[in-house]
């Protein structure tokens, strides 16, 4: 039977699962939801984000956390160069920019899976740290340190990303280019150059998610298949573009992933993600936090 002790267990764990969903889907919220760039390569970009941060602490012994924080800036200029080659190819061509685009950035998640299969092979991969492997015990529940790391990193980065979308002048032109790029021209800014940027920052946020993903569970070059109905879930069922929604409805796919799984096993848990998808779009089209156009 379901006993309250497990109900409590999948809430504490579920919680600190959709924390660590919420990591992985902010890039993701920003890329899809702001600038509506169908960017199904999200995952592929995260895994290759986890497979950088194993290379620095296979070889150097870097500490995860501190070579996602190094790889940032080279997610950054690989975020410019990924956007600059998709608009010049598909966005400004035309209305049909989002299908072209969809086979354009699934052509770059298969060239990525191919390349690390290529450098590393095909078994899984893990990264070594003090908080790796170790759990703290509160009664007859047992928490993964890894998962609390998660948690802190993905409140963290949800906070720093909502303030910077909302308190500078480039947040607020990010916010403001998928509603009026006229106006944005109007006042001097370049929509392009703002939408590049703000796909730099998507990707580079990509370094530190990458690093919560090897820490905690291993990877495998094809596990961005795993990942991209879980993230497209968040991003959609939060709201497209709303970055304390994406930790919101995170939390919420965590939990409801923990609950299936104690119930009905595990093979069951990575439906759920798209349940839910299915279910937000035919329900509340918009998300739980956005609005109705």
């Amino acid at each position: 039977m379901f006993s309250f002790d497990l109900l409590l267990d999948a809430l504490v764990i579920g919680t600190l699962l959709g924390c660590f969903y919420a990591a992985v889907s902010l890039g993701l919220s920003v890329a899809f939801g702001l600038l509506d760039v169908p960017h199904v390569a999200h995952p592929a970009f995260l895994v290759l984000a986890s497979y950088a941060v194993f290379f620095l602490n296979e070889n150097f012994g870097i500490d995860p956390l501190l070579a996602g924080l190094l790889i940032t800036p080279l997610f950054f200029l690989f975020g410019l160069l990924a956007y600059r080659v998709y608009y010049e190819t598909f966005e400004r061509r035309g209305s049909d920019a989002g299908v072209r685009g969809i086979a354009f950035f699934f052509g770059i998640a298969f060239i990525i899976e191919v390349l690390i299969i290529l450098q590393f092979g095909v078994d899984q991969r893990s990264v070594t740290a003090d908080y790796v492997g170790k759990a703290w015990r509160l009664g007859d529940m047992r928490i993964p340190f890894r998962l609390v790391v998660a948690f802190a990193v993905a409140a963290a980065l949800t906070i720093l990303l909502t303030l910077y979308l909302s308190r500078t002048f480039m947040g607020r032109a990010i916010r403001a280019v998928a509603q009026d790029q006229e106006a944005l021209r109007l006042m001097g800014a370049n929509p392009i150059r703002i939408k590049q940027w703000a796909f730099g920052i998507a990707t580079a946020v990509l370094g530190i998610a990458g690093a919560l993903l090897i820490i905690v569970a291993p990877v495998e070059p094809t596990l961005d298949r795993t990942y991209i109905g879980r993230t497209f879930c968040v991003v959609v069922m939060a709201g497209l573009g709303s970055m304390s929604g994406t930790l919101v409805a995170a939390i919420i796919l965590g939990v409801a992933e923990t609950i299936v799984l104690t119930l009905f096993g595990a093979s069951w848990a990575p439906a759920i993600s798209f349940a839910m998808l299915l279910g937000v779009l035919a329900v509340r089209p918009q998300g739980l936090f956005g609005r109705r156009s």
